[in-house]
């Protein structure tokens, strides 16, 4: 079972892997134990997605490697 959190209090930051010319901006928000919820910093109202912590590193670590 699938279980969404509350977003709607949620504290976002941009990631470090957004760019500083305003494209391109990621944000996630902390505070949500073994998860990381992701959206788009353009689009602020917009869907975010949530991942796991494990597949959210998993991302990140492919990501750093150059495998993305």
């Amino acid at each position: 079972m699938t279980i969404t959190p509350d977003l709607s209090a949620a504290a976002w930051r941009k990631t470090s892997y957004s760019n500083g010319d305003g494209g391109e901006c990621v944000e996630i928000a902390d505070g949500f134990p073994g998860l990381v919820p992701v959206r788009d910093s353009k689009a602020p109202d917009g869907p975010a997605l949530v991942f796991t912590a494990v597949r959210w590193a998993s991302f990140v670590g492919a990501f750093r490697s150059g495998a993305l």
